[in-house]
């Protein structure tokens, strides 16, 4: 999800650094845009650093240099891709220019332009915060459906008390992640995910693998992410990007997916096994290219390290472990045996043979089984939004006190 981060001229602008990292902690991609007022408490070099992506700071382009089309319409592009606008702090001034629709810069535009959701965070001289023209304004903006972040009251650096001050950058987070229907409901909890497929080398140059794409993995992991939980990703190999704020291992076989596994396992409070690991690896590896010859040649296999059964075995009482299947025909029937065999708290079986469904679609289709013998058949959805459904039962078993 994109959040555009607003900052304005006023001494709390300093704050938005800190808010910017606790955005990113909850796996956001965050674009600064600055008021020119704000460059004087706070350089855009600052926000550079931090986003790892440029600072928009005006309209046209750097100051001093010639303007560009590109740069005279890049408000309508940043504002048909965000998912919420926030800006803290929030100014008297740029709260008035809100209120009556004035946009004379990159931020009020912007502010204009977009259909996301805006959350605002004033800091301002407490008399500012109680003039009748401010509290019009807000009235004007909430009456829009603004959400407004309430000032604390205290010491203020113009060296008045009362209110004004601007709301800790924990409450202005907190009110971000709510619009964006964000939890905290894993908060505490280190999620172990697998994703992707393996690669089993038979000669120099080929292996043996699947079709996975990784998709329904990565997914989990940044659904996870997103609700608070410390997320660590083993990954095969897929092309990829790692969720934002998930720390990833990168692993090729089989064999160094189990030993990337069994190390974070003991930090781990749930495990997703989403991974599609390959069954057999060839019994032999040739160094060199096994050379094409009349007759091809006999390709002898053995089974690969059963990691799901490695983990069941180890794990402790506090560790929840789901599972997942992908299968092309008897989906629940071989679910089901799954289920029983490794002793989880639920699979996630899926036809992979259904159009929607399966390796390398962004959608998928997924019945969850449990060990009482209840099904939860999914509708078509996004792969993400199948992750939290999984993620909604994983908390659900956590309150009830069940492991798996």
């Amino acid at each position: 999800m994109k959040v555009v981060l607003g900052v304005t001229g006023g001494i709390a602008a300093y704050k938005a650094a800190e808010l910017l990292r606790l955005l990113q902690d909850r796996g956001l991609e965050i674009q600064v845009v600055m008021t020119r007022h704000a460059c004087e408490f706070v350089r855009p070099l600052t926000f550079v650093a931090l986003s790892g992506r440029k600072v928009i700071t005006g309209m046209f382009g750097e100051a001093g240099s010639e303007a560009n089309g590109e740069s005279a319409i890049e408000h309508i592009a940043v504002a048909q891709s965000l998912n919420a606008l926030v800006i803290a702090p929030a100014t008297a001034n740029v709260l008035a220019k809100l209120a009556h629709g004035i946009a004379d810069d990159f931020l009020t535009t912007l502010c204009l332009a977009t259909k996301a959701p805006v959350i605002v965070a004033p800091a301002m001289n407490v008399n500012m915060w109680q003039n009748a023209a401010t509290q019009e304004n807000l009235a004007a903006l909430r009456g829009r459906g603004v959400k407004v972040v309430e000032p604390e009251e205290g010491y203020l650096a113009c060296g008045m008390t009362g209110a004004g001050r601007l709301a800790s950058v924990e409450a202005i987070a907190r009110a971000v992640c709510e619009t964006l229907g964000l939890r905290d409901d894993l908060k505490g909890e280190t999620v172990l995910v697998t994703a992707g497929p393996t690669e089993e080398p038979l000669d120099a140059v080929r292996y043996l693998s699947n079709r996975s794409s990784g998709k329904m993995g990565y997914a989990l992991a940044e659904a996870a992410r997103r609700r608070g939980a410390r997320v660590v990703l083993v990954s095969g190999p897929t092309h990829l990007d790692v969720p934002a704020g998930v720390e990833a291992k990168r692993v090729r076989t089989a064999q160094e997916m189990g030993a990337a596994v069994s190390s974070h396992l003991g930090e781990a409070s749930i495990v997703l096994m989403a991974a599609a690991v390959a069954d057999f690896q060839p019994a032999q590896f040739r160094s060199q290219k096994i050379k094409k010859r009349k007759g091809a040649p006999s390709l002898k296999l053995k089974a690969t390290r059963d990691i799901l059964g490695e983990i069941t075995r180890q794990r402790r009482a506090h560790q929840l472990v789901v599972g997942f299947a992908a299968e092309t025909e008897n989906v629940i029937e071989n679910a089901a045996q799954k289920l029983k065999a490794k002793r989880l708290a639920f699979i996630v079986a899926n036809d992979v043979t259904q159009e929607g469904a399966g390796f390398e679609a962004d959608t998928n289709i997924v019945t969850l089984l449990f060990p009482d013998g209840r099904q939860k058949p999914l509708e078509k959805m996004t792969k993400l939004e199948v992750a939290n459904r999984i993620l909604d039962e994983v908390v659900e078993l956590r309150k009830s006190g069940g492991q798996g």
